[in-house]
């Protein structure tokens, strides 16, 4: 067909008569962009596809990193604590003991921290810094929008200006560093319970009196004494220039409470092990015990002083009694919930069939022992206060109605675990000397708070001791003040109570003081021990449920019949009426409510609560014809009660002598006695042989060793 032709046609019939592929040559360019569209579309989706399985895998890469990391950190404590029981076999093997295993523990963290910190590479540009200059406070969480997709980040802490661009990179030891509460929460409940449940209750309570006295107002009197002395070396840094940020007055008072808490584990460990004088022990033991719950109140309570007005760190008169009222709600309110957590324990242990499934019995026991810990913590009291006056009940009560079983697991179970956790902290302290981030290191500071210390701890001891020994039969000697002012060792409550707040910079220089001063008592006042016992004359090898004999230095004993003896037996009966009257009502009545010993309660109660009386007494008890069991007399021989003669003297545990007959008998039998002292009297029966009660296993010879 010619061109003329389609002319002659027409547009549309010459159009329908052209071949297809000139029909197609107007359509061309916009089907070569929608195709150039598609492809590239496609490429883009390929692309974005293989950008988000990159992603993924490098996520995933970077979880089983994370995991890894966290595996080697947890091995390196476990290797840490390995090591550390070893050395403790070859130390005890050996006799070696210049260096506790707590020192031990810290040397061998030192040399981890040490390898960690030199001997790993940095991983550097994980980092980056984002301004948020429209937000006026710091969020717990984050959300960040990266390209689309949201990342959650949670705070870990403040960071000062000038240390933005030294923040750690080497994510090893990011993992080392642990959540303050994971010792508050898991390490220090073991610890403490095990403090109060392994607590030897005869000389504990013979020495309640000053074990209160130093533990409430020595560690008041210390916290004050540092916390005044300290401000006075803040205030020489600000003149000197050493001070580079606020430390205000109520920080100097935290840091004397925290540092009052004495944790002289190597020298118990030492007393422990080479029999040193129980009522020394007993007085040390106790106070540490005591004065760690009260320095842990006694922080909580400084922090919670808040003045009104402008000045939130001046004096005020109304903030400072709301503190010392909060100090004693927490105290009291803590005890409170031990005690019944311990109660609820031995009640639901004594009304059950537990005791048929030790495994059952053991894990609720278990259970019940720490959850007082984390519930009191949840209620806004103190956990370390409720744990140990929780352990003190079980001890008491709850142990009476395990099993055999069930009484050797939980001692032991308590045992290992307080144990490994107070050598995982010692551990922790080593390695935290080099792995963490926030040191502060003052030298004025350091040797200031070592000097407060000194003071403090001597103006807790010596004048304590002397208004004691007003009051006292048996006399804190001068060789055992100077021994509890050598044993003034700081440990693991210092320790927590110091990482628990690292965020300013007064705290930084807290915690890095304080971790210097558990070094130095831990590894120089630890080490000396064992010369300072044998220089102050202090005896050791004594049978733990031996009682000192008259001529011990540390004690005053009255002789003869005369106006100081009559004054000396009745500054004696004052003393021991109100354990006495504790003792009859919990013998009477609390023990038989909560376990299968004691008197019935028929014979104890009025005759109107006989159907109560019935419902809560033990049918073991009717069975029980020894119903005191070895504990219950820890309680109950006070030695004024007691006359026990051979040969021609008379010898009563107040010292007084006289001349009689070989015979044995109590003073209280002149007057009507209640049911636990009748059941004293068949305890310790009569005759001319030794004379020995159970629990407290007194044993009086029948020959004059003098």
């Amino acid at each position: 067909m010619e061109p003329g032709d389609a002319a002659r046609l027409g547009p549309g019939r010459a159009a329908r008569a052209l071949p297809p592929r000139l029909l197609l040559l107007p359509l061309l360019p916009l089907l070569l962009g929608r195709g150039l569209r598609a492809a590239a579309a496609a490429s883009s989706g390929a692309a974005a596809e293989d950008s988000s399985a990159m992603e993924e895998l490098a996520t995933e890469k970077e979880a089983e990193e994370s995991h890894r990391q966290d595996s080697v950190s947890l091995l390196t404590f476990i290797l840490l604590l390995t090591l550390t029981i070893l050395t403790i076999w070859l130390f005890k093997h050996r006799r070696v003991r210049f260096l506790h295993e707590t020192g031990l523990a810290m040397i061998y963290g030192l040399i981890v921290g040490v390898i960690l910190r030199y001997g790993t590479p940095a991983t550097s540009g994980h980092d980056k810094s984002l301004s948020c200059t429209q937000e006026d406070r710091a969020f717990s969480t984050l959300l960040v929008n990266v390209s689309g997709k949201f990342f959650e980040y949670t705070l870990k802490g403040e960071i000062s200006p000038g240390k933005i661009n030294s923040v750690e990179q080497n994510d090893m030891l990011r993992k080392v560093t642990f959540d303050p509460e994971v010792f508050f929460n898991i390490l220090l409940p073991p610890i403490i319970f095990h403090a109060g449940y392994s607590l030897k209750k005869r000389h504990f309570f013979r020495n309640l009196g000053s074990i209160l006295a130093y533990a409430f107002l020595g560690t008041a009197v210390s916290c004050f004494i540092i916390g005044n002395l300290m401000y006075g070396v803040v205030k020489l840094m600000k003149i000197v220039g050493q001070l580079s940020d606020k430390f205000y007055y109520t920080d100097c008072l935290f840091f004397g409470a925290i540092i009052s808490a004495t944790d002289p584990v190597t020298v118990l460990a030492i007393f422990n092990e080479l029999h040193a004088d129980v009522d020394l022990y007993a007085l040390l033991f106790g106070e540490s015990v005591l004065n760690d719950a009260v320095a842990i109140v006694l922080s909580s309570s400084i922090v919670a002083y808040q003045p009104a007005g402008l000045n939130t760190h001046a004096f005020d008169a109304a903030a400072f009694f709301k503190s010392v009222g909060i100090f004693l709600g927490i105290f009291s309110g803590s005890f409170t919930m031990g005690a019944v957590t311990g109660v609820v324990t031995a009640l639901v242990t004594k009304f059950t069939k537990l005791h048929c499934f030790p495994l059952l019995e053991t894990a609720l026991f278990f259970l019940m022992s720490w959850s007082t810990f984390l519930l009191a913590e949840a209620c806004g009291f103190t956990g370390v206060v409720a744990v140990l006056f929780c352990g003190i009940t079980q001890a008491h009560y709850t142990y009476n109605n395990l099993s055999v079983e069930s009484r050797s697991r939980t001692k032991q179970l308590f045992e290992v675990l307080h144990f490994l956790a107070e050598n995982f902290i010692f551990s922790y302290m080593g390695l935290a000397l080099f792995t963490f981030q926030k040191h502060v290191f003052s030298p004025v500071f350091i040797i200031g708070a070592f000097v407060a210390i000194f003071l403090g701890r001597a103006a807790h001891i010596y004048p304590l001791s002397f208004f004691l020994n007003l009051g006292r039969r048996h006399k804190i000697g001068w060789n055992f003040q100077h021994m509890m002012m050598f044993s003034g060792l700081r440990g693991a409550m210092a320790f927590a109570l110091a990482i628990r707040d690292t965020a300013s910079y007064a705290r930084q220089m807290m915690f890095t003081t304080t971790l210097l001063i558990v070094f130095f008592t831990v590894w120089i006042i630890g080490g000396g021990t064992t010369p300072m016992l044998s220089w102050l004359n202090i005896r050791v090898g004594v049978d733990p449920d031996q009682d000192p004999p008259p001529n011990n230095d540390s004690f005053q004993v009255l002789q003869g019949d005369g106006p100081d003896s009559a004054r000396g037996n009745r500054t004696k009966q004052e003393s021991a009426w109100l354990f006495r009257l504790w003792y009859s009502f919990d013998h009477n009545y609390l023990k038989p409510i909560l376990t299968h010993s004691g008197p019935p309660l028929t014979t104890t109660l009025p005759a109107w609560c006989g159907l109560l009386a019935r419902c809560l007494t033990s049918p073991q008890v009717y069975d029980n014809q020894e119903p005191l069991r070895e504990e219950d007399s820890d309680f109950i021989l006070t030695e004024g009660d007691l006359t026990l003669t051979y040969g021609d003297s008379t010898v009563t545990a107040n010292g007084s002598s006289g001349s009689h007959t070989a015979s044995t008998s109590l003073e209280g039998s002149r007057r009507t006695k209640s049911s636990s002292e009748e059941v004293l009297d068949r305890a310790l029966g009569a005759g001319d042989q030794p004379v020995s009660s159970r629990g407290t296993r007194l044993v009086f010879p029948l020959e004059d060793n003098a």
